[in-house]
């Protein structure tokens, strides 16, 4: 697998590039400007672990496309990461493939801190059908960026996908592929009393099924148990709002837990 990392301006100019087989390492000696973008460009679909910052963990996921490409985050945009994120005049950038040893093990399927709403191609990819405000603090991104801190809300590491008092409000996690999964875990916000919390939630699986959770008032893990299934997306809707003064039900985090799908 050719790798190419690239950082590019606003009119598509590349400022910084390097390419390799297998991994490649790429330093910007610049600050970065509205507009630029880091660009990951890969010679075939597959796993590949990306560290586009040093202020955000290296994280494995699944590029089903050839081309992935993150916008520079500033102003409101850039609140849900860290403070260091993206920040200075050197950064280093780096993309590898991923090792089977890496992809085959059961592990958190729905983490990818690289996700945004432009993101078509890079998996685990949230979307949802409201987000509060439209403010990047509240986005469906933040259910998947693998940050837990739930007794606040509103900046970062207190990150969070807010439903807008909405109870149509839903919730897709897109895998990219199929994949095997086995639990569902989720973190609610718990900022009390501030925040509200669902009593019960539904879990809608891409292969028809839909299953039903009761929750609790608590901002540790919930883990909701599922037969073994093959999907490619699950939907968690039909959120149910305790009877409580507060009207600010939020998720801070959705784990799904499982293994690649076995391939013919």
């Amino acid at each position: 697998m050719e790798l190419t990392l690239k950082v590019v301006d606003a009119n598509g100019e590349v400022l910084a590039s390097a390419t390799g087989n297998r991994e490649t390492f790429l330093v910007h000696r610049q600050s970065y400007r509205e507009g630029d973008a880091i660009v990951v460009e890969a010679s075939e679909a597959g796993h590949v672990v990306l560290a586009l910052d040093d202020a955000i963990s290296p994280t494995a996921v699944y590029l089903k496309g050839r081309s992935y490409s993150l916008a520079i985050p500033f102003g409101q945009k850039r609140i849900p990461y860290s403070p260091r994120a993206f920040h200075g005049e050197i950064h280093r950038l780096y993309v590898r493939k991923a090792r089977p040893d890496e992809i085959a093990p059961r592990r958190n399927l729905a983490l990818n801190p690289w996700d945004d709403h432009a993101n078509a191609t890079l998996f685990p990819h949230a979307r949802a059908n409201v987000e509060t405000r439209g403010e990047a603090v509240f986005a469906a991104r933040n259910a998947i960026d693998g940050e837990k801190a739930n007794d606040d809300h509103g900046f970062w590491p207190y990150t969070s996908w807010g439903i807008n008092r909405d109870p149509e409000a839903a919730l897709t996690v897109e895998f990219g592929r199929p994949v095997t999964i086995d639990e569902i875990v989720l973190y609610l916000r718990a900022d009390f009393p501030h925040d509200s919390w669902w009593v019960r939630a539904s879990v809608t699986f891409s292969d028809g099924e839909t299953s039903c959770f009761p929750l609790a008032k608590s901002g540790a893990a919930q883990y909701l148990p599922i037969e073994p299934r093959s999907v490619e997306w699950i939907r968690l809707h039909s959120l149910v709002k305790a009877d409580d003064p507060s009207p600010f039900p939020a998720l801070t985090q959705i784990e799904v837990w499982g293994r690649e799908a076995d391939r013919d």
